[in-house]
């Protein structure tokens, strides 16, 4: 009797409660993804638009739920015995990033609903939540387990998503160079995962914390080892140089709202991935990852912006080339605080947050107006953009304030507070070195971007680059493009109105 009463008293202290609502965000948008799926085979053709109405508001929903949980850290599916390391962390950054990607995902979909004809509609939108559920995730896990899942749920459909036009071989060619090199990363990543796990024999963040702080010594160069294949994983998916490769191939042949999700919302898992690992998991190697990550900062912001300034205006699809290499340069810029942080504490992280934010805000209105542009400009080209205001004037004005505000110069003003932010941590973390060269590479930017703006407002040619003539400009535009481009203007025009906000957010310790 009294040892079935011990079994049944050691089988309820292992029942976890599961707080419902710290999952709500994740959870609605697989939810939602599953009832799409569902829903596509009893809709006929004429009602696939209902689809996409759909997803938007499952969208709208998991956003929503965020709101309640401002009040303060949430956690569950936390160990029942002996430590009290948890599995999920709903805490000032999960939400900021949740934040980030649910309303880079709704955006997206926004883009999506008027381009989605040629496309199958069903998959279209399940896939996209799917990998929107796996990036709400990432964020608010704490432990290596979960981290590898939900990258992996993000990316997977991903994958799908840069292939899903049937019939086309630069969809399928970019799929697939994206698929392989990310196989190959998640592959590298989870060997330093199994070695991390191998020295400590634990996967939650906070406990590999003070467990690598103590690792035997026969095991020091497998930790160091573990430690260094694990951050290749989050390298790549940022799009850090040298694992940057797949980047301008893949945004080319991907559907453009696809190419607007990868540029925002991909980079912030792969950002989000790598802060929680360096910062929580492994500030004991602060001395390995730090200068490695510095490194990795400059190295990215130059290749990027370089290969930005090389693209010739009149090349095919060369705007989306150009905005593809100029979210590898961002990326080097998101680098620098993550860096800071290993030589002057976790407090930096705010401004990469601070910085991702102005980043999605303006690169999805970018992307948004590219394409408009495609409508009637199939080839995409930069010199399709020449005069761009005498033909749509408030796609111009705002497509030049987004392009001012990757700059840093004003009128957007966002931008400018948003890269002095990240200068001053290199320089308070006494990385002047760094702050030089991305002060080198800010001026490099000026170059392409202001090259674009001007172009905007030039007199028009008669013909486009390829010598055709372009398509008419006066067909009806789709109400959710034109919302995606208006919220998006809205919200860089307010932050350019409060600047001091990112300055303020930049100073929030959000661990």
């Amino acid at each position: 009797m009294t040892v079935a009463a011990d079994s049944a008293t050691g089988a309820a202290s292992l029942v976890q409660s599961v707080d419902w609502l710290a999952i709500a965000p994740p959870v609605i948008t697989a939810a939602v993804a599953l009832l799409v799926l569902v829903a596509d085979l009893f809709t006929g053709e004429r009602h696939k638009p209902l689809l996409g109405l759909g997803a938007v508001a499952g969208l709208l929903a998991a956003l929503a739920t965020l709101l309640p949980l401002r009040a303060g850290d949430r956690s569950t599916f936390c160990l029942t015995e002996g430590s009290r390391a948890c599995s999920y962390t709903a805490d000032p950054f999960a939400l900021v990033i949740q934040a980030l990607v649910l309303g880079g995902a709704l955006l997206t979909a926004l883009l999506s609903i008027g381009d989605t004809r040629k496309l199958p509609a069903g998959e279209f939108w399940f896939l996209l939540l799917s990998s929107a559920a796996g990036a709400a995730l990432l964020p608010a896990a704490r432990d290596l387990a979960t981290l590898v899942v939900a990258l992996e749920v993000a990316s997977l459909p991903a994958f799908a998503l840069v292939g899903i036009k049937r019939g086309d071989r630069r969809s399928s060619e970019a799929a697939l160079k994206f698929f392989l090199s990310s196989v190959v990363a998640t592959a590298v990543m989870l060997l330093g995962v199994s070695f991390v796990y191998a020295t400590t024999g634990t996967l939650h963040l906070t406990e590999l914390a003070s467990r690598l702080d103590d690792v035997p010594g026969r095991f020091t160069a497998l930790a160091g080892a573990g430690v260094a294949l694990t951050l290749v994983g989050f390298a790549f998916k940022t799009a850090a140089a040298p694992f940057h490769f797949w980047v301008p191939d893949t945004y080319v042949g991907a559907p453009l709202p696809i190419a607007a999700y990868l540029s925002v919302v991909g980079k912030a898992v792969g950002f989000s991935g790598l802060v929680l690992v360096t910062v929580i998991g492994f500030p004991s190697y602060a001395d390995v990852w730090g200068p490695a990550l510095a490194v990795l900062a400059a190295l990215t912001m130059t290749v990027g912006n370089v290969a930005a300034l090389r693209q010739s205006a009149a090349r095919a699809r060369s705007a989306v080339r150009l905005l593809a290499w100029s979210s590898v340069g961002q990326a080097g810029y998101l680098l620098v605080p993550i860096a800071a942080a290993a030589y002057s504490g976790d407090e930096r992280i705010g401004s990469t947050v601070a910085y991702a934010l102005m980043y999605a805000v303006v690169n999805l209105g970018a992307f948004a107006v590219a394409a408009l542009v495609a409508r009637t400009h199939p080839g995409n080209r930069i010199d399709d953009y020449r005069g761009l205001h005498a033909t749509r004037p408030l796609a111009a004005l705002a497509l030049g304030f987004f392009l001012l505000c990757l700059a840093g110069l004003p009128p957007g003003v966002i931008g400018l507070f948003a890269k002095v932010t990240v200068f001053s941590a290199a320089v308070d973390a006494g990385l002047g070195w760094l702050a030089v060269v991305m002060a080198v590479n800010v001026v490099i930017a000026l170059s392409y971007y202001l090259r674009w703006t001007a172009l905007l407002f030039r007199t028009p040619e008669t013909g486009t680059a390829d010598g055709t003539a372009p398509r008419a400009p006066g067909h009806r535009v789709p109400a959710p493009l034109t919302l995606a481009i208006a919220l998006t203007a809205v919200a860089g025009i307010t932050l350019s109105g409060a600047p001091q906000l990112i300055l303020r957010f930049a100073a929030v310790s959000l661990f």
